[in-house]
């Protein structure tokens, strides 16, 4: 077996929430220092990792993230090596994108070049959020790279494949929570209480109708309530309710005025229906902007890979807190395929843990091309 496919295996056992990876940090430092520690320079951040290996003759630093927090899903994989942890799993890919990352740092631990390489993991990328915090850090503003990349599983592009665009990868995000409380009471007195199961039910339909009357139909925008939570048992009317969501926009003006359109229609709901409302924005996630020039440096030498099919994407509404270090620092992120039929975040997610020796193979090939070329051209070869 392919060393990095037990990794992942390994990884997959023991996935963790954001900011919570402690048995994740252990298992890659473990890993990390039964390597060659001769040019190895590793920190620790909370609960994720920076790691410099040294170039030859540095004249940059190239950077690499990958996160490393899972998701509150049950598994439902049936795997030999499903998840161990009660209702935690890998099911965005994050253990291949460990894997892979070990893969291509292992490579350049063996076999220098001539820029120096910061790999970042990154912790809570699901949430709270561990990108721009770690963006922050000290050590980050030390060991800062001048160029940057990262790669996300895609299960709905085959193995071999990757599929990228110039600009706008990735939408704006924010959490979306909403506590609505009204007065509870019997259910054969409703005209005594204010019931905020029928509140939310009005207000999810409201919510709606942001996106379809409210947003430029040539742009884009999503709101979606994902949980309500309300009520205690059968005959009582619920003095409370909780609605939980997200919201996707493609433009920051867009996303600032769903969030007024939201608090206008959350005052509406408190006044019709005589009840108090709290809203909390939760953590929210810059877009994905890949850097133009070195997207299309990157798409061509892919394209000259003859392993590889180069496919170019639309924009996508998911979302990514690598954004905040695209927005510092220039580079990009694209979709790796790994010809699953079932989504991300999904209990069945099941990758093709091929895709693991092909995007290694793929990244070496890049960053090597990438940490040699500046000398190569100042030597005239």
């Amino acid at each position: 077996m392919n060393p990095f496919i037990k990794i992942r295996r390994d990884l997959h056992l023991i996935p963790e929430l954001g900011f919570q990876e402690y048995k994740t940090q252990a298992y890659l430092l473990a890993y990390l220092e039964n390597l060659s520690q001769e040019r190895i320079s590793i920190k620790k951040w909370k609960t994720g990792l920076f790691v410099k290996i040294k170039g030859i003759n540095p004249t940059k630093t190239i950077g690499y993230r990958a996160d490393i927090d899972g998701l509150p899903i049950v598994e439902e994989t049936g795997l030999e090596f499903a998840s161990t942890h009660p209702e935690q799993m890998h099911a965005c890919g994050h253990d291949f994108h460990m894997s892979i990352a070990l893969g291509v740092l292992t490579h350049y631990v063996k076999n220098p070049i001539d820029d120096d390489l910061l790999f970042i993991f990154q912790p809570a990328e699901e949430g709270p959020g561990g990108a721009e915090p770690m963006l922050k850090s000290d050590i980050m503003q030390d060991w800062k790279p001048d160029i940057i990349f990262a790669l996300h599983i895609a299960p709905e592009y085959p193995v071999g494949s990757i599929a990228v665009k110039e600009g706008l990868l990735f939408a704006n995000t924010s959490e979306l929570f909403i506590d609505l409380k009204g007065k509870g009471g019997h259910a054969a007195y409703p005209h005594l209480t204010n019931d905020m199961i029928i509140a939310a039910c009005s207000l999810v339909g409201q919510l709606q109708t942001i996106i379809s009357r409210n947003v430029n139909p040539l742009d884009s925008a999503v709101i979606t309530i994902g949980k309500i939570t309300s009520g205690t048992v059968q005959n009582i009317i619920a003095e409370k309710a909780r609605l939980e969501g997200t919201i996707r926009t493609l433009s920051d003006d867009s996303m600032e005025k769903v969030k007024q359109r939201i608090n206008a229609v959350v005052k509406g709901i408190e006044t019709s229906f005589e009840c108090n409302a709290v809203i909390d924005y939760g953590s929210m996630y810059h877009q994905v902007y890949n850097d133009e020039e070195i997207t299309r440096d990157f798409i061509q030498f892919m394209k000259t890979q003859t392993n590889i099919d180069v496919i170019q994407c639309k924009e996508a509404m998911t979302g990514e807190d690598f954004g905040y270090m695209l927005k510092e620092i220039p580079g990009l992120m694209f979709w790796l395929g790994v010809d699953s039929p079932y989504g991300l975040h999904h209990a069945k997610l099941n990758p093709k843990e091929e895709a693991i020796e092909v995007a290694i193979k793929m990244l070496t090939s890049y960053i090597t091309f990438q940490g040699n070329r500046l000398q190569h051209t100042q030597k005239g070869v």
